[in-house]
């Protein structure tokens, strides 16, 4: 099998470990190099179980995009890997796999990486005014604005986020400091009664 996938153009790097292929190819490639898993008869990756991003903020490809395929004949999964810059656009493949669709759309909601000619990519998981990309690593932790519902008014109101209480200072070396370290029924190796 490994043979076969170093055969097809844009595929960087194989390895092989049980039954799981990891691959690396060249982004410009990706049409040709799905199809050929899919429509290869010894390969027969036909099965899409998951697309999702790695944020790398100080690199120069900040993204590694990662697809997950599953070959049920031969018994193989494969992952596929590669890497695009923070503004660049990358093809969608929802024309080979039509499972792609959402996972795009949740790749480009939460990281705000592009998909070229997917059909329908707008946000999946936030809200649509959100602002910003929440599985970025320079995402803020707190936020702007919270929404809730008014029962009163009867609508969603948007209303900037209010902390009611101060972070706690903790200490992670001895969080029991200032507790009494008293063993009972340790009286007789001190001579206490």
């Amino acid at each position: 099998m490994i043979k076969i996938l170093t055969k097809i153009d844009g595929i960087n790097n194989v390895l092989e470990n049980a039954n799981l292929l990891e691959i690396e190819f060249e982004k410009n490639n990706i049409i040709k190099i799905f199809n050929e898993l899919k429509d290869i008869s010894e390969l027969n990756f036909n099965q899409l179980l998951d697309i999702t991003a790695v944020d790398y903020p100080s690199r120069e490809f900040r993204f590694d995009i990662v697809y997950i395929l599953q070959s049920l004949i031969n018994n193989k999964k494969i992952i596929l890997k590669t890497f695009i810059k923070e503004n660049e656009k990358i093809e969608s493949i929802t024309n080979i796999h039509k499972s792609a669709d959402w996972y795009e759309r949740e790749c480009y909601d939460l990281f705000g990486i592009e998909f070229i000619n997917h059909p329908d990519l707008r946000r999946i998981m936030t809200d649509y005014n959100f602002e910003g990309y929440p599985l970025r690593k320079d995402f803020p932790l707190t936020g702007h604005t919270e929404v809730r519902y008014d029962d009163l008014e009867k609508k969603v109101i948007y209303e900037p986020v209010k902390l009611t209480q101060e972070f706690r200072n903790f200490d992670s070396e001895s969080p029991w400091e200032g507790m009494e370290n008293k063993l009972f029924g340790d009286e007789k190796s001190t001579g206490e009664n």
